[in-house]
């Protein structure tokens, strides 16, 4: 639904509320016209169920409000003594609408001074679950996220196996688009194949924000920094669609932008960008991309060994090649990935190489499997471009021979519908030579760049995709299930060696407990 569509259906809620609470809102001594200002009437009502203020936040938080919602419901029967289990199913049930009820048909009165105290413990328990589970969404939905690194692409920086978190505020939060879906869960229920939200994902439409009746537009609270080249960066993939891309490239199927998987990649194209990857390396308006230290770009080599006895796994151990190898040729050469330069100039003084040979596709080659898939652009994995990126705002000229290029951001990422007659362009009907971006793009890669998915295979990254920035290795552990304790709680960025803060971190959540327990010893004391 748009804005406006969404304000009309709140002022709806507003008086469907107002109708079926106004008597109470007078039995508790307020006046009736409360009940139906927005807003003003959750404050107000926050009061009468003796609830703090700030609760009222979290009615208008997405996802958390699925849970705060049935709450207030409960909250506000029992405050005019309708405390029973049964009390407590129908006014969940009901959605509500048990208020009608008590409004119109209940001879009640308002208790003011009612014990807020759970009165059993299995009541007990439910509260403080419930109340953990809103505190987490809101850190999960608008602070951190925790996330796993489950590929190579960025190997040596982030490895397979390190544990995330992933701040939300330093890009801006964004408000959830899937109004109803459970909270801390992606796009499936774990353990099934159903979804976690309620969507419909089959629309063939190019605003689905407007055709689905359930989705909120897009929209992002204010960050404290803006994307920095080279910096990594979580999003949702921008052509995940759950089933073969390369199959169905122009395909209708759709999923929320929220609820698309998440990738992990580092930025090295920004918006107003001229990029080009030449030889493998990527070069920025002409000049080749300085990476930071703790990046080590790797490639694929051929590696022919001078006897039979030449062991490729010891090798790759002794060398720090964690990604895959194979054997060629009739056992004569072996191939290894994930070769950085220090590695490969170890490679050639090993007694039992013969030699080792970049692996490297020519330039004019293409490859049908990269960006923009077009026959009349001859990119591949190491040679690729030069193009433009997207800038908010820019225009750009365009014709049948660019088109491939952006086609997907004017038509997917901006919602505008695309003709083309012959060699002129339509865009949304009117015949079109220029085009003005709506917002920014940026050019996602892997340090291992032959065996990384990236910008090279499916294009530019939406801004609206972004999900955040990786602070903080929490966690880590190697692919034989043992931990890498020298990667416990060490930061993402940063210059030079990674240091593990592991020992302080104990420390701290040690003095918590410990705080904790004598707040509780001295609370029931007193």
């Amino acid at each position: 639904m748009t804005l406006t569509q969404w304000f009309i259906f709140f002022i709806i809620i507003q008086i469907i509320h107002g109708l079926g609470t106004w008597k109470l809102y007078v039995k508790a001594g307020r006046q009736a016209w409360e009940a139906f200002i927005p807003v003003y009437n959750a404050v107000v009502l926050m009061k009468i169920i003796n609830r703090p203020w700030w609760w009222t936040i979290l009615l208008f938080l997405p996802i958390v409000n699925l849970i705060m919602f049935p709450v207030v419901w409960v909250e506000t029967a029992r405050s005019f003594g309708k405390n029973t289990t049964l009390d407590t199913i129908f006014a969940i049930v009901s959605l509500g609408f048990y208020n009608y009820y008590l409004n119109y048909a209940a001879d009640l009165n308002y208790i003011e001074d009612r014990s807020l105290e759970p009165r059993t413990s299995a009541g007990d328990w439910i509260s403080s679950i419930l109340f953990a589970v809103v505190a987490a969404t809101i850190v999960h939905t608008y602070i951190i996220q925790p996330f796993t690194i489950p590929t190579s692409s960025l190997e040596k920086t982030l490895l397979i196996g390190d544990f995330l978190f992933v701040s939300k505020l330093n890009y801006g939060p964004r408000i959830p688009q899937t109004t109803l879906a459970l909270p801390m869960v992606h796009d499936s229920i774990p353990k099934t194949k159903l979804k976690s939200y309620i969507a419909d994902d089959n629309l063939a439409t190019k605003d689905h924000s407007l055709k689905n009746k359930t989705l909120l537009p897009y929209l992002r609270l204010p960050g404290f920094q803006k994307i920095k080249r080279n910096d990594i960066v979580v999003f949702n993939w921008p052509v995940d669609t759950v089933k073969a891309f390369f199959q169905t490239p122009d395909r209708s199927y759709w999923k929320p932008i929220d609820k698309k998987s998440n990738y992990v990649k580092r930025c090295v194209g920004m918006p107003g960008d001229s990029l080009e990857v030449r030889d493998g390396y990527v070069f920025i308006n002409g000049k080749q991309n300085e990476l930071p230290d703790r990046a080590k770009l790797q490639f694929s080599y051929l590696v022919q060994p001078k006897s039979v006895q030449f062991n490729p796994k010891e090798l790759a151990d002794r060398y720090g090649i964690t990604d895959r190898f194979g054997i060629i040729n009739d056992k004569n050469t072996y191939m290894f990935m994930s070769i950085t330069d220090k590695a490969v100039a170890q490679f050639k003084n090993h007694p039992n190489v013969e030699s080792i040979t970049p692996i490297k596709e020519e330039k004019g080659a293409r490859d049908s499997r990269i960006f923009p898939h077009n026959p009349n652009y001859n990119w591949n994995n190491d040679f690729f471009g030069p193009l433009y990126i997207p800038e908010a705002g820019k225009t750009i000229d365009i014709n049948v021979d660019v088109l491939p290029l952006y086609k997907r951001v004017i038509t997917e990422y901006e919602g505008n519908t695309l003709q083309v007659k012959g060699n002129q362009i339509y865009i949304n009907d009117a015949p079109a030579n220029t085009y003005t971006f709506k917002q920014d793009y940026y050019w996602m890669m892997g340090d291992n760049r032959h065996n990384s998915q990236d910008a090279r295979t499916w294009g530019f990254v939406p801004f609206d995709h972004v999900v955040g920035k990786p602070v903080f290795i929490w966690m880590s552990w190697d692919q034989n299930g043992k931990p890498r304790w020298d990667r416990f709680f060490t930061t993402v960025g940063g210059s030079g060696k990674p240091v593990s803060y592991l020992i302080p971190a104990l420390v701290i959540f040690a003095l918590l407990f410990g705080f904790n327990s004598y707040r509780k010893r001295k609370k029931a004391n007193a």
